[in-house]
């Protein structure tokens, strides 16, 4: 059964879409939740032995995994697709100031370090995708997309 990875920059909406992608019945894992990621000299990784289960776990319906770790390109063979969830940066900013769900990108020191990961990780990220969504778009639009995406695999 089909397997996507939701990935992109914090303050891009990725938890959102989950939380939406969930509403509507589709199976969905918040890596962020639950001890799936580990630290390894400042990095953060996923539990290699978690992702392997989950991913080979027998599904009745397609899979939604959100996060974004170091170690994550390890399991793009395993995902159907590695969707991208971008936006400007004007934009994550706003976003992270007004949210009240996570209180990660409230400092300027966080906020320097998603400016900074915008630079230099998403483009690694975005070289590795298969699609690139800007969430600019309405959410429903957004998880339209994703469905559609998830339909032709």
């Amino acid at each position: 059964m089909v397997a996507i990875l939701l990935t992109g920059m914090s303050g891009v909406g990725k938890s959102s879409v989950l939380a939406e992608l969930a509403r509507r019945g589709f199976d969905t894992v918040d890596t962020d939740d639950g001890g799936w990621i580990r630290r390894d000299g400042g990095e953060q990784l996923w539990h290699e032995p978690l992702m392997e289960a989950l991913l080979s776990s027998s599904r009745q319906r397609p899979l939604f995994v959100q996060g974004t770790v170091a170690n994550q390109g390890h399991f793009y063979d395993r995902f159907n697709a590695v969707v991208l969830l971008s936006a400007p940066r004007e934009v994550i900013l706003e976003r992270l100031r007004t949210r009240t769900t996570n209180d990660f990108g409230k400092s300027a020191g966080e906020r320097a370090k998603i400016m900074r990961d915008v630079a230099e990780v998403e483009p690694l990220l975005r070289a590795g995708s298969t699609h690139k969504l800007d969430t600019r778009r309405p959410l429903d639009e957004t998880v339209g997309a994703l469905i559609a995406i998830a339909a032709l695999k």
